[in-house]
């Protein structure tokens, strides 16, 4: 990796835990401008070559959903300060759809998502590791709510997934990640004191990507 790179800051957690809420507080403090949040989702596994009811039985929870490869190539590049096309995940056909978002340029990365502290090659390239941590029940309703009014389930289908992947992947894989974090947030975009904090280092560090690039001018 070259430097000056951009800065890229890993959030995880639980499903429902307010990784969006603290990636959003921390977008809106530093400034709309040259900040860009990346979503694990976008990088599930481009699965057309399934049967649409196949499909719907993959455990989306585990890391082997997840393209690993790809999220490492496009946050590589994107630290170079080159354009990448992120792929966007239709959710209700659990495939790649055939427009690309189009980024470049950003000075700050977020990159949200439960597993995103899972993979060490891409912990490896994170200024800033954090892993937000709410409770079970707390994250339960959050995600019941999401997914019965965004995503078009029942509240059935959301409890029968939540027993058969969440809860046991969130335990398996999720919580472990915990170890990895730089900061622990409770509560998520809640906490305005971890946010303020986080404000505050965020700033250093975009200050000194600023002097380095002026450096190599």
């Amino acid at each position: 990796m070259i430097d000056p790179h951009a800065i890229l800051i890993g959030l995880a957690g639980g499903t429902g835990s307010g990784k969006t809420s603290i990636a959003k507080a921390i977008k809106r403090e530093i400034g709309d401008n040259g900040v860009v949040i990346v979503e694990q989702d976008s990088y599930y596994h481009n699965l057309t070559h399934l049967p649409i009811d196949e499909r719907a039985r993959i455990n989306f929870d585990h890391p082997d959903s997840i393209d690993f490869d790809l999220m490492r190539n496009n946050l590589e590049a994107l630290q170079r300060f080159e354009t990448v096309e992120l792929p966007i995940y239709d959710y209700t056909t659990h495939t790649r759809k055939e427009e690309t978002r189009n980024i470049s340029g950003h000075r700050l990365i977020i990159l949200e998502g439960i597993l995103v502290l899972f993979d060490q090659a891409i912990r490896d390239l994170m200024d800033i590791k954090i892993y937000v941590d709410t409770p079970a029940d707390v994250r339960f309703i959050r995600r019941m709510i999401r997914d019965v009014k965004e995503r078009d389930r029942s509240f059935d289908a959301v409890v029968d997934q939540y027993y058969a992947t969440v809860r046991p992947m969130h335990d398996q894989f999720v919580e472990p990640t915990k170890r990895f974090a730089d900061i622990i947030v409770p509560e998520g975009g809640y906490n305005r004191v971890a946010v303020d904090l986080l404000k505050t280092k965020v700033d250093s560090l975009l200050d000194d990507l600023k002097k380095r690039q002026v450096a190599l001018k």
